[in-house]
């Protein structure tokens, strides 16, 4: 598919002037649905698709975790990955106040600030993954090295 007619987001912006490459994927989408269904609607291996989530450490600090979208957070495999107690997955209504993305189009790069980062280690079983675009609908693949150097993650394993 290409980049450029689809109307761009801070995400593809920010892709585009790091000059990673990357490819984008659209589908019709009304309202947010599961991430194993949205690797359905562009047929694409759902261990190749991640979804973005946002949780809040025993400290206050947000942190955000990519993971397969068949997978589960291991929320002590994710504490221990940012050096946390313990973290908290953040309420959905507190979703765009704190990214700036809303539920189902919540994209690892350019939310309103960024937060400490880590996608799950089995990213690297690949030479591309694809994550949110910034909006429904829309999802972005490139290599898991350009995100991670791109947003400064680390790979660690996440999933139950």
């Amino acid at each position: 598919m290409s980049n450029n007619k689809i109307q761009k987001t801070n995400a593809m912006r920010i892709l585009d002037s790091a000059k990673t490459e990357y490819k984008t994927y659209a589908y019709e989408c009304a309202e947010a649905i599961d991430g194993v269904s949205v690797a359905e609607k562009i047929k694409q291996d759902p261990d190749k698709v991640f979804k973005t989530l946002v949780t809040c450490g025993r400290s206050g600090e947000h942190y955000v975790f990519v993971i397969p979208v068949a997978r589960e957070l291991d929320l002590k495999k994710a504490a221990g990955a940012v050096g946390e107690k313990f973290v908290e997955m953040i309420h959905v209504k507190d979703i765009n106040k704190i990214t700036g993305y809303v539920r189902g189009g919540c994209s690892p790069i350019g939310m309103k600030k960024p937060f400490r980062t880590v996608i799950d280690s089995s990213a690297e079983n690949f030479e591309s993954i694809i994550f949110s675009g910034g909006r429904l609908g829309l999802q972005i693949e490139t290599s898991p090295a350009s995100l991670s150097e791109l947003i400064g993650a680390d790979f660690v394993e996440l999933t139950v």
